[in-house]
């Protein structure tokens, strides 16, 4: 991996230290490029912030010491600071190694764009509702969703949705269940609300997280069994949220279709489901 150095000092004191990971590689999620400077500014002064200079006016008369009185920084570099420097140094490179496996992972889920064709209540299960979904196949999807005690049945009737679709199906009290609706709850669990597609985007089209160049770039979904085998939901999943404007996000990355971007009405800062 590229680095970035850092020239201290003059003459044989002078050091070269390298403190950072190349600026291609990614950064940890929530970490800024103004962040990332700060560390490695805050690491530069730790280590080059005292010149060592001559002791004594008979020291400074030889020729070696006049020598050796030029100021020169890191001649004596505490070797504590260097190692704190390139701890950090190596903390934000695995950080960026484990927010590449969670977006990777994140790439590979098929969360599309669906329309509720219509609701109804469970006959076997008071906690469920059951939703006939277009997701762009030639047949709607049956899925079972936990909201009777959170959305009332009429703002999900003929409603857009965000639909994962390629979980395992699971039978619920009887009725195969073959995706979910995906949705953002508070803290508390107790204020849950449907992810929102922008308007414009049609059932079927498949939701991504990041830039266009993301889009172009995005893998084929896994199938349910790699899902299910590599838990790659669980892995994602504790990092989906909204942010402070209500846009959900995976870390620094968007969720959004072709038409713009997915939202919540107005949970802030809340975990996607």
């Amino acid at each position: 991996m590229a680095a970035n150095v850092l020239k201290c000092g003059t003459g044989i004191g002078a050091r070269l230290i390298f403190l950072s990971p190349s600026p291609k590689s990614p950064r940890p999620f929530g970490h800024s490029l103004a962040h990332f400077h700060q560390i490695t500014a805050n690491s530069y002064r730790s280590i080059c912030s005292k010149p060592k200079v001559c002791d004594s006016a008979a020291d400074a008369s030889s020729p070696s010491a006049r020598r050796r009185s030029v100021v020169s920084f890191c001649a004596a570099t505490d070797a504590s600071s260097v190692e704190e420097a390139q701890v950090e140094a190596e903390a934000i490179s695995d950080g960026d190694e484990e927010q590449k496996k969670i977006k990777d992972a994140a790439d590979l889920l098929d969360i599309r764009v669906g329309l509720v064709l219509r609701a109804w209540r469970h006959e076997e299960a008071d906690s469920l509702y059951v939703e006939e979904v277009d997701i762009g196949e030639p047949e709607p999807r049956i899925i079972c969703s936990g909201l009777v005690n959170y959305i009332p049945i009429d703002h999900i009737q003929e409603r857009k949705v965000v639909v994962l679709a390629n979980l395992k199906p699971r039978n619920m009290r009887g009725v195969k269940s073959c995706g979910m609706l995906m949705a953002a709850s508070d803290a508390s669990h107790e204020n849950v609300e449907l992810l929102v597609p922008p308007e414009g985007s049609l059932p079927g089209q498949r939701i991504w997280f990041g830039s266009e160049d993301d889009h172009q770039n995005q893998p084929p979904p896994a199938t349910p069994n790699q899902i299910q085998k590599k838990k790659i939901w669980e892995l994602v999943q504790p990092h989906l949220k909204t942010d402070d404007t209500c846009m959900a996000m995976l870390g620094m990355h968007i969720m959004r279709t072709s038409a713009g971007v997915i939202i919540s009405r107005s949970l802030k800062h809340a975990n996607i489901s």
